[in-house]
């Protein structure tokens, strides 16, 4: 099995579950390349001595040129802040690296246009993390539309709602500023609906009017007592959208929900049926198809199993059960196929950049108050 080095950059969560994925992908699947954990970056050096001691790295650095220059990476995650994944997804194209990037793809169009450009101008392989696309039950039901079991698809209605930022006494982050973060909601969170939008319908959003909402204005300052920090993107965002295949739907996010811990929900409405989704219930899918009996009509929920690959590769049975550090193994999977047989990965910068499209639209109209094209 031959190796190919790593290097993550960022020791956060995504830092994380991005190292627990490079660590047993090759334990899950068996063949393919072997990811070496060579080095990992954080901007403390006592933080970065400690995660490559417990994630398994040879070596770590507080710099993350440090990665992009190692001879022995190949492939880089970056897991940082939004507003610093342009300058390293260039540069480490640039030193003909694979990007592995967390989403979004940065704060601003035209730093997401640049490491697009930079993509193409490059034989590296690229993919944004939108993990809740490569899910055996989110494939799966790519599969049914896929094959027609809904019918034609009319529309596409999803939310995605966390309770990450609902305690109105929780300081301000990064998160909550334009300058560092971009968008809020729309940027976070709406970024997953988006891509799961585009995944199930096989097209792109063309057009959206939106409106969003700051929920709590000002923030404690972390670190100046009795101080307080403005506020200035969405905690709340909604949508009515049209896609170029002619589906319409409507889409919304919020930061700011109670009681909502991942909920993530979609319904696709076809012709012929309707298929249902629950992240937090993320190993089932639920169908309706008419039947010749009115009086047997109804949902039939779907479990995952070994029928819905690459389920097998974890667990022989059906019902026990995938979890999100599993979905990121997938998700990592699909992309070292791509550099070992040389394809195509979906998202990759250009994909990613569709999104990034979208979600500046969204954001247009909820200044203008009117529909916005997606250019």
């Amino acid at each position: 099995m031959k190796s190919i080095g790593v290097g993550v950059i960022g020791t956060g969560f995504m830092g994380k579950a991005h190292s627990i994925a490079y660590s047993a992908s090759a334990s899950v699947f068996g063949n393919g390349l072997r990811p070496k954990l060579e080095i990992v970056c954080d901007l403390s050096p006592e933080r970065a001595s400690q995660r490559a001691t417990d994630l398994g790295f040879s070596r770590y650095s507080d710099k993350w040129q440090d990665v992009v220059n190692d001879k022995a990476v190949e492939l880089i995650s970056i897991c940082t802040p939004n507003d610093t994944h342009s300058k390293i997804a260039i540069a480490a194209l640039a030193a003909g690296k694979h990007v592995w990037c967390e989403k979004p793809m940065s704060t601003n169009i035209s730093d997401s246009l640049a490491m697009s450009l930079a993509a193409e101008q490059s034989s590296a392989k690229t993919i944004i993390g939108y993990n809740y696309t490569k899910n055996p039950a989110v494939t799966h039901a790519r599969r049914l539309i896929e094959k027609g079991t809904i019918g034609r698809v009319a529309g596409f209605f999803c939310r995605y709602d966390v309770d990450n930022e609902a305690a109105e006494e929780r300081p301000w982050s990064w998160r909550m500023s334009r300058e560092m973060s971009g968008t809020g909601a729309n940027g976070d969170v709406l970024s997953h609906v988006i891509s799961v939008a585009h995944y199930l319908t096989g097209s792109s959003i063309s057009k959206a009017v939106a409106d969003m909402a700051i929920v709590h204005s000002k923030r404690k300052d972390p670190k100046r007592r009795n101080s307080e920090q403005i506020v200035d993107n969405d905690d709340m965002v909604a949508a009515l959208v049209r896609f170029e295949n002619g589906v319409h739907g409507h889409i919304g996010a919020s930061r700011v929900t109670w009681g909502k811990k991942c909920g993530l929900t979609w319904e696709i409405h076809g012709t012929k049926g309707t298929i249902c989704y629950n992240q937090e219930r993320l190993n089932e899918i639920n169908l309706f198809t008419k039947s010749n009996d009115a009086s047997l009509d109804g949902f039939k929920t779907i479990l995952t199993g070994p029928y819905h690959p690459p389920y097998e590769s974890f667990l022989p049975n059906g019902g026990h059960g995938l979890g999100y550090m599993d979905v990121k193994i997938c998700e990592l999977r699909e992309l070292l196929l791509s550099i070992e047989t040389d394809s195509a990965v979906w998202p990759d910068f250009s994909a990613g950049l569709k999104i990034e499209k979208v979600m500046d639209a969204i954001d247009r109209s909820t200044r203008t108050s009117r529909w916005e094209t997606v250019e």
